[in-house]
């Protein structure tokens, strides 16, 4: 796709953008363009005036993101400093930016004295991501906060939708394919401020006790299935510590994997692959990837 191709942009388009910097676990190729729009307007006017055929790809924190070594086609939209605002809106209700961090949101909900988004503070993503997956931990889930959200389609167009119509369940929603979600309306209840930081520090605690937090990861490698703990089946299939070339299964965490300085994404899905292999031969279960895998081979 030559520049001439595309629309004209207030924004910022790079061609054969790295996105290995842009992602937790640091591996993977380029993007054929990466574009950072400069406001919703920006981004419904590209959509709008670009080739039906261009695959088109959000990219939030790039935290729960395996980007495949041969990059990826077409455009990767990130939604840069104009996406991540969060405000009060109304009464216990957050306005925030499809580009908001999680840390942001709780921190933000804290100020303000609403409590029961201190979950949020323990999910390393942005706004888009938690609303596209359902996002949840320490027994909070998108589907009971938010109210709704806007999104811009493929074709450009900018609708909202409710929380109802995303039709959530277990880190799943309903929403578009190719639907980019640029805000978010997120409601709770009130609490005091000092309450809110407590709970926020014994997540933080809890998730530095627990989770690898300190390495190139990607967060939950797969869902937890019915009935059962993701991590602990791995570890029962012998996983823990399992190298393939430069990926291992973390030795703290069975369900997280680490690019350990020189993986490729090709190590890292191979090994979550292997893994996936392993825990099915051991327990007959079948583990389903949490994590995203884009691009090519």
């Amino acid at each position: 796709m030559m520049a001439d191709t595309l629309p004209r942009v207030a924004g910022k388009l790079t061609p054969n953008a790295p996105l290995a910097p842009l992602v937790w676990f640091k591996s993977g190729g380029t993007a054929e363009w990466l574009f950072e729009a400069k406001d919703v307007a920006d981004l419904q006017a590209f959509l709008r005036d670009l080739d039906p055929a261009v695959p088109v790809m959000a990219l939030g924190l790039g935290s729960n993101l395996i980007v495949r070594d041969g990059g990826v086609p077409g455009v990767v939209v990130r939604l840069g400093k104009a996406f991540a605002k969060v405000t009060l809106s109304a009464d216990h209700t957050l306005a925030c930016g499809g580009g908001a961090s999680g840390i942001l949101v709780s921190s933000t909900a804290r100020d303000n004295g609403i409590a029961g988004l201190e979950f949020l503070r323990s999910i390393p993503g942005t706004v888009g991501g938690f609303v596209r997956m359902n996002g949840g931990a320490y027994g909070g889930e998108v589907k009971d906060i938010l109210v709704d959200c806007d999104v811009v389609l493929r074709c450009g167009t900018l609708q909202t939708l409710s929380n109802t119509t995303l039709n959530y369940t277990y880190r799943h929603s309903s929403l578009p394919e190719g639907a980019i979600v640029v805000a978010a309306r997120f409601k709770s209840h009130a609490g005091k401020p000092d309450e809110i930081q407590a709970e926020m520090d014994r997540i933080a605690a809890s998730r530095e006790a627990s989770q690898p937090l300190r390495s190139k990861t990607g967060g939950s490698t797969f869902k937890n299935p019915e009935g059962h703990k993701a991590w602990q089946l791995v570890d029962q299939a012998g996983c823990r510590g399992l190298t393939i070339g430069g990926a291992q299964v973390s030795e703290k965490h069975c369900n997280f994997l680490l690019n350990l300085g020189e993986a490729t994404s090709a190590d890292i899905e191979a090994l979550g692959e292997e893994v996936r292999r392993r825990v099915k031969e051991k327990s007959g279960v079948t583990l389903e990837w949490e994590i995203q895998r884009v691009g090519a081979a």
